[in-house]
């Protein structure tokens, strides 16, 4: 068995036919929401952009209008449900427009957010910070940005300035290359890191691309699912974060054989740990070739003894202090929160760590029993997506970026149901993070965290976690229901 795409005879594949008005509806929506992340961008620093210093007529470019912060978080909450309800109609629609008109759009798009500054989180501002310690000759794995406060770059971290690098060192070696060609410009450096995040968004949409190739109705959901995303292009193409290298990295490694599998897998985790879920995926489709395995499965394990062993003695110290927090648009915050009730003050980490292990093994295996027809066996992508969904629904501390990793892989699996899961999933956590950044925010708009952060997401997404469960039970029982016509004749 190969991890190519699936063949499907073209001739099966749905007429374009012609646009409905529902159709056009959730087009438009997906064009109005990708027009308001590149808007939010354009005017300049606010609620949503953080300022970069220097001349706005430099690149990343932008108006510096300064706009309220009431209009741009408005316009970012459009942006997310614009994008959320398009997305799901689009995949939907039996309307079947030329995937590659849908490739090219979200390559312009991605390719101009990368002249835009950064919008939605102030992650980047962390990136640029631990590049230039890197030049400094500083380890950012053991110091922090707070180090150096009079440095034009590390002094421009806003809430993460005291703590050190979470990110791989791969992760690290591209923000230290910025930095090297920025030096003491935040705004060079950034557009550097920009530049790398948009080939990366567009190198991964062209490999699904390739990957679906065959089948016109594949690549035109493959192309949804993250070349046109409103959703990932507002997170990972305009948010600039450090994921979309890694889902590059991991999507590569899916499409490739033997040794070079595992080494782009080796640097995938190189880039984030998380992204090693995906391995899963190789290991149970090579599991009846244990020398495939082991070719697979050693060149990965090398890649990243060296990738990490050469970063220094502290490269894993945040990731362990990082693996005991819980976000607050968790329902695993809920469930810290009735623990301190009953049993008093106290993080509770190690239960909630052992209780989301058994969540994201039990989901991942109701899932994988609904595995439906239309994929009649477990490949490396279904496998790897099933793992990916099961932690991002299970883990005590998720981003809306994480979410990224299951969209290419849903990409390359084609699995329906569980794409409308993935599209509320997001959305929901994305508006829960507005504007993700405590800068310029407007006083009177702290119910965002407050309200909508702490309470009204957690659950939310915990409605949505039960709802998955009982799906992946239904869906299981019938898969496994003998058909009438498979029963024996009387």
């Amino acid at each position: 068995m190969t991890w190519d795409a699936p063949v499907v005879d073209e001739r099966r594949s749905p007429a374009r036919g012609t646009p409905r008005g529902l159709d056009i509806v959730a087009f438009t929506a997906i064009g109005l929401s990708a027009g308001l992340t590149i808007l939010i961008g354009l005017l300049g620093p606010s609620a949503m952009v953080p300022r970069l210093a220097g001349p706005s007529w430099q690149p990343p470019f932008s108006l510096d209008l300064r706009p309220d912060g009431h209009l741009v978080i408005a316009m970012a909450a459009a942006a997310i449900v614009l994008g959320g309800l398009g997305l799901a109609g689009a995949l939907r629609s039996r309307w079947r427009p030329d995937p590659r008109w849908l490739l090219a759009a979200g390559c312009v798009v991605a390719a101009l957010l990368a002249f835009l500054p950064p919008s939605g989180s102030a992650d980047h501002l962390n990136y640029a910070a631990y590049g230039r310690l890197v030049t400094l000759g500083q380890d950012p794995y053991a110091v922090p940005p707070t180090a150096l406060p009079a440095d034009p770059v590390t002094g421009a971290v806003e809430e993460w300035a005291g703590v050190t690098s979470v990110y791989g060192p791969v992760a690290t070696a591209v923000q230290a290359l910025a930095s090297l060609i920025g030096g003491d410009s935040v705004r060079l450096t950034i557009l550097v890191m920009a530049l790398v995040n948009a080939a990366a968004f567009i190198g991964t949409a062209l490999l699904l691309h390739r990957f679906t190739r065959g089948d016109a109705d594949l690549q035109r959901r493959a192309a949804l699912l993250w070349a046109v995303n409103p959703l990932m292009i507002y997170h990972l193409s305009a948010g600039m974060h450090v994921d979309t290298l890694a889902i590059a990295c991991m999507v590569a490694a899916l499409m490739a054989r033997g040794a070079s599998s595992g080494l782009l897998l080796g640097v995938g985790i190189g880039v984030k740990l998380n992204a090693g879920l995906v391995a899963l995926g190789p290991a149970w489709e090579l599991r009846r070739s244990p020398g495939r395995l082991a070719v697979v499965a050693g060149t990965a394990t090398a890649t990243v003894l060296v990738i990490y062993g050469l970063a220094g003695s502290h490269v894993l110290d945040q990731v362990g202090a990082a693996s005991k927090k819980v976000s607050l648009a968790t329902p695993w915050q809920l469930a810290k929160g009735g623990l301190q009730t009953l049993f008093g003050p106290g993080a509770y980490s190690t239960w909630i760590q052992v209780g989301s292990l058994l969540l994201l093994a039990g989901l991942a295996w109701l899932i994988l029993r609904a595995l439906p027809e239309s994929l009649p066996e477990a490949t490396a992508p279904a496998v790897a997506a099933v793992t990916v969904v099961a932690w991002l629904f299970a883990a005590p501390y998720a981003l809306p970026w994480y979410d990224g990793l299951a969209f290419a892989l849903l990409a390359m699996a084609s699995w329906p149901a569980l794409e409308g899961f993935m599209v509320a999933r997001v959305t929901i956590l994305s508006l829960g993070y507005l504007p993700a950044r405590e800068a310029l925010r407007p006083e009177d708009l702290l119910w965002l965290k407050t309200l909508l952060r702490e309470r009204v997401v957690p659950w939310s997404l915990l409605a949505l976690t039960l709802a998955l469960a009982w799906w992946a039970v239904s869906a299981g029982a019938r898969a496994r229901r003998p058909s009438a016509s498979a029963a024996p004749p009387p």
